[in-house]
């Protein structure tokens, strides 16, 4: 399957008006993104786990990291509530599970081979908080040669210059909405802009959002195992 495969072009895609479309597993179903091969994929998705359900045992040969947005993701490392971010280094194993339920955004298969790091962040520790400028507050959760990623808070009304990414820039709505050259997204849409985008944000109510940036210039990894 390649669905917005193609790292040269934009897309935009509002997750929330998506079908959740089962997985292999039952009581685990997805609503992708980005999408490039079939049950071993470079992917972004939505995945939602009813309650008590359980994923088989599985190695990410190209490392996984995500974010929980509701209930709680379990697997043997611990038990991640709603506002936890999460990255699975390549060659990294587990057996995810969920006993309350738990919808989670998820990137498959888009790490270098010489990530090593497995951090675990609670995104609403307000220790991890700092000003980035006027109506900006910013949580860093990752940051390598070849990536950046962070949270950030933008304020009612605030609206950004015109940035340019020479590395690429993704960002998802996890609450509220913003405005991107003029056209509102809500919470639940993913976007993604190629390396050399010129963007601007407009925050017209408020908005929490995760934002990765830089590893798009790294291009496409073979989708194997």
């Amino acid at each position: 399957m390649r669905l917005h495969a193609d790292l040269s072009l934009p897309a935009i895609v509002d997750g929330g008006a998506l079908e959740w479309v089962r997985s292999p597993v039952a009581g685990v179903e997805r609503r992708m993104l980005e999408r490039d091969g079939d049950e071993v994929a470079r992917a972004t998705s939505l995945v939602r786990y009813a309650p008590g359900s359980a994923f088989s045992a599985h190695v990410h040969g190209a490392g996984e990291e995500f974010l929980v947005l509701d209930g709680v993701f379990s697997d043997e490392t611990g038990d991640f509530p709603a506002g936890f971010y999460v990255r699975n280094p390549p060659g990294s194993r587990h057996a995810p599970a969920s006993a309350p339920g738990a919808v989670i955004f998820v990137k498959l298969r888009q790490m270098p081979p010489e990530e090593t790091l497995a951090p675990r962040v609670c995104t609403r520790d307000p220790a991890l908080w700092t000003s980035a400028g006027p109506g900006v507050e910013q949580a860093l959760l990752f940051e390598a040669p070849w990536e950046h990623v962070a949270m950030l808070r933008l304020a009612h009304g605030h609206r950004t210059i015109r940035e340019t990414w020479p590395g690429g820039v993704e960002w998802f709505v996890v609450e509220g909405s913003i405005e991107v050259d003029g056209v509102v997204h809500r919470t639940g849409t993913w976007m993604r802009f190629p390396p050399g985008a010129t963007v601007q944000i407009r925050t017209p109510d408020h908005a929490l959002l995760y934002r990765k940036s830089g590893h798009l210039a790294r291009g496409t990894r073979p989708a194997t195992a």
